[in-house]
Formats: structure tokens, sequence, C-alpha cells
């Protein structure tokens, strides 16, 4: 009769151990809550870059304002003749004197895409509202993702570092593509593709972190 008491005590400890773990976010989403926590507003296309002369072309006419047509053209021949004399690109950007340089890009980016704001998310309740969702399996279904892997176009990325210490968790979240992909820790579930009631969950959630206007 003892023994029968005992299997039961385990049986029913077991079952309270599992249950009691079913409600915890999967890693590494469940220390969430407490780590530091960067939001990035992203810009989910490229511009196409201007396009920059080639090597050697030559630019426009090298004129001052102020001075008569006579002198612009002495000026224009003083120019090509300088320009004969030095390398093509070696002076990029000067006008008559060989190439332009194209400019170049200082946007700051995340995970090559353009970041139009960001913010340090500091509330623990947002925090821990986006850790049980985005750590939750059944937020997830493979059907749900409309974007090929190869064609993603993130509005949203995510940065978090437990509050020990640790290499960053970066995620990227495309409502586009109704998806969400990591960039720097294995992904925790089957699926990517958000479901119809993650993603109105999420929205709400994002507009707590970006308020309209910011």
């Amino acid at each position: 009769m003892l023994k029968t008491s005992s299997l039961a005590l385990v049986a029913v400890t077991a079952f309270a151990a599992v249950t009691g773990c079913a409600g915890t976010p999967a890693a590494p989403f469940d220390q969430l809550k407490t780590a530091n926590l960067t939001a990035y507003r992203l810009q989910n296309s490229e511009p196409t870059p201007p396009v920059a002369a080639a090597a050697g072309t030559p630019a426009a006419p090298l004129t001052l304002p102020g001075l008569t047509p006579e002198l612009n053209a002495l000026l224009q021949q003083g120019a090509a003749g300088l320009s004969q004399l030095i390398p093509p690109g070696l002076l990029p950007g000067l006008p008559g004197l060989g190439s332009i340089a194209p400019a170049v890009d200082t946007t700051p980016r995340f995970h090559d895409f353009r970041i139009l704001s960001q913010t340090t998310v500091i509330d623990p309740d947002l925090k821990d509202s986006l850790g049980k969702l985005l750590g939750d399996k059944s937020s997830f279904e493979a059907s749900q993702a409309r974007c090929a892997s190869n064609v993603f176009y993130p509005e949203m990325g995510l940065s978090f570092t437990s509050s020990t210490g640790g290499p960053p968790n970066d995620l990227l979240i495309s409502f586009l593509c109704n998806q969400v992909v990591s960039r720097s820790f294995a992904w925790p579930h089957p699926a990517t593709g958000m479901k119809t009631d993650t993603v109105k969950k999420l929205s709400d959630i994002v507009q707590k972190i970006f308020p309209q206007g910011t």
C-alpha cells in the first residue's frame, strides 16, 4: 500500500512539474522580462542608390559665378589642360578633373536594414508580454508565412541581452511577410509564420513601444 502511494505521489509531482512549466516561454524569450531590450523601426525597402559617373567620365564644365563667359572659357581650358597631367580619379569629385566618387552610405542599420528609429524598452510588462507571445510555439504556424525564405521585408527588429550579460539575441519581424526570423540564435519553434491572433497582439505591443508619431 505504501509503495502504491509513493508511486502515486511521484506521478502527481511529475504532472505538476510538467504543467507548471507549460506556460514558461521558450529560451531565450524566458529571460526577456528582465533583459536589456532595444526595439528598432526598420525601413522594409532599400532605395535605389544614385548612379555615380564612371571613372574618367568628365563632369560638368567648370564655371564660376560672376565671371564673364570669356574668363569662364579660359578657366575651362586651364582645367582641361590640368586634367591631362593628373591621372583620372586622383582628384575624385572635382569638376572637370576625373570621376565622381560615389557617396558613402552612413545610414545606421540593423542586420543590413535601415533604421528609422529606435528605443530602449524599459517597461517590464511590455517585455513580459513580448516574451510570452514570441516564446509560445502556439503563436506560430508554418502556413501563415507569406514570403519565400529568400525574400524578407522586416519593419521591426528586436535585440535583447540577459541582465547578467552575454551575446545579444537579435530577431527581425515582418508584418508584410507575417513572419519572425531570428538572426543570432536558434529559433526555438517549428514554425516562424505568425497566426492572425499573434499579429494582433504583437501590433498592440508595438504601438505601445512606438507610440504614434515616434
